[in-house]
């Protein structure tokens, strides 16, 4: 048995490169990625090649391996160049874009370190520094500091997170969920809607509130629809509301939503996946007022604090609500269990294995401050503003309303033909171009442009060339 296990060891060794291997792996993935940064700024923001990088599939998984030369050509091939390129300045389609750098660092420590985060008794340390990222993020919006809550793989897993928690909060389970109430508007996440199915409460009623010319919930409709409900025997449940939608940017008239969710006793919380970080910025915190208030929220580092993805957040203002949802034993961790003053993350969250993502954002406000956070986030309102402004000089186009952050709907009026289909075609060739990125989205029926500013390397000179790009582009289909 020796024997054999002694050739298994010389074989599984491979897996432990030595410090000239790792010194020429580091060099080469550096040299990889300092190529890719160097050509970000001419990159196109989409790719749409038609194979799609089916070139993986020509080096499938064999038993010996490859050198890292060929490893990353395949990637550069494949991945790479190929979709959508949200670390791109241009890149103005969805919500995500960027990446720090400093946070890759941290994911590369947070890797080769390997550090449990999971339960305080594995590894204090990086569990108190995730808490405390979180008491910060806690100060952002407002919570109080005893607050508790994770990171999460993203928004989707936090809203989850929030609405199982507010369910166990207010005892919605067998025949109370027929009976029970979720008030949203249509411009409501998509995750949402799947968490509330995945958490068992998809048969609650389900409001829908009417919004206002802005597209932000409407108080008096929310108030009124609450009374109905109760004088008809239902029970009110969950106030779900936008610190700014994903679909317009459009932010709920959140303090009004409070009062009204505490004369009515329903549990409120804020969707800020998108919007919430903006409250660093004063122009952010001014619309943002109310957020505070609520009973939980989500934010999501991976969207406007230009962290990678897969870096969520959730915070619920009573921590034992959230004990109450997830807190659970087994004998076999017997040994982690005990009375620490910190809170572990698997006692308030779904999971128990999960990644140390606290040192990708760590790392990054550490080395740099809150400081160019701040300015990059008052610099997107401001250039979502700029372009509202400036494509409405533009003959022929036409905007929504003013952004409340960064978000802004638009699109073309055509001197003839329907509008709809102009538009469908006008950003299919964008896309297709791939030098600039939007998207588009339906309002009220209407096939709408879209244009939302988040990547951290998106400037005035972006915004001007976008404009430049729309301009020529409509110009061109309508002669």
């Amino acid at each position: 048995m020796r024997e054999e296990i002694a050739e298994l060891e010389a074989v599984a060794r491979r897996l432990e490169p030595d410090a000239s291997e790792r010194s020429r792996l580091q060099s080469q993935v550096a040299a990889y990625a300092e190529a890719y940064l160097a050509g970000i700024d001419d990159a196109p923001a989409r790719s749409p090649r038609p194979d799609g990088g089916r070139g993986l599939y020509d080096s499938p998984v064999t038993e010996e391996g490859i050198d890292i030369r060929e490893a990353l050509a395949l990637l550069h091939d494949n991945v790479d160049t190929v979709g959508l390129n949200p670390p791109s300045g241009r890149y103005l389609g969805y919500i995500p874009g960027g990446g720090v750098y400093p946070a890759a660092l941290g994911d590369y420590l947070a890797a080769v370190t390997n550090r449990y985060t999971g339960i305080y008794y594995a590894n204090p340390g990086a569990v108190r520094m995730e808490n405390m990222l979180l008491r910060w993020m806690a100060g952002v919006v407002g919570y109080p500091e005893d607050a508790a809550g994770h990171l999460s793989s993203g928004g989707s897993m936090a809203n989850l997170t929030a609405i199982v928690t507010a369910r166990d909060a207010h005892g919605i389970v067998g025949d109370v969920i027929p009976r029970a109430v979720v008030y949203m508007t249509e411009h409501a996440h998509h995750s949402i809607k799947k968490a509330l199915h995945i958490a068992g409460v998809d048969q609650a009623v389900h409001r829908t509130v009417p919004v206002d010319e802005r597209y932000r919930m409407d108080a008096a409709a929310l108030d009124a629809a609450i009374t109905r409900d109760q004088e008809a025997g239902l029970q009110p449940w969950l106030i779900i509301a936008a610190a700014g939608t994903t679909n317009t940017g459009s932010v709920d008239p959140l303090a009004d939503i409070r009062q009204i969710a505490t004369s009515h006793g329903v549990w409120f919380h804020v969707d800020g996946a998108y919007g919430a970080f903006f409250a660093l910025c004063p122009e952010g915190k001014a619309v943002l007022r109310g957020m505070g208030e609520s009973d939980s929220i989500i934010m999501d580092p991976h969207k406007t604090l230009f962290l990678p993805y897969g870096t969520g957040a959730v915070l619920v203002r009573n921590r034992r609500d959230l004990f109450a949802s997830y807190d659970v034993e087994a004998d076999y961790m017997q040994d982690a269990r005990g009375s620490y003053e910190e809170v572990s993350p698997a006692d308030i969250s779904p999971e128990l294995s999960r990644h140390f993502r606290g040192l990708r954002m760590w790392l990054p406000l550490k080395l740099a401050g809150v400081r160019p956070f701040r300015a990059a986030l008052s610099e997107k309102i401001q250039l979502a503003r700029y372009f509202h402004r400036e494509i409405q000089r533009i003959d022929g186009f036409e905007v929504g309303p003013h952004p409340d952050l960064s978000v802004v709907i638009y699109r073309y009026r055509p001197s003839r033909g329907d509008a709809d289909e102009f538009n469908r075609r006008l950003i299919r060739r964008i896309q297709d171009e791939g030098r600039i990125f939007v998207s588009s989205t339906r309002i009220d029926g209407r096939f709408m442009l879209r244009l939302a500013v988040s990547c951290f390397r998106t400037h005035l000179g972006d915004i001007d060339e976008t404009l430049a790009v729309l301009k020529r582009t409509a110009r061109e289909m309508e002669g």
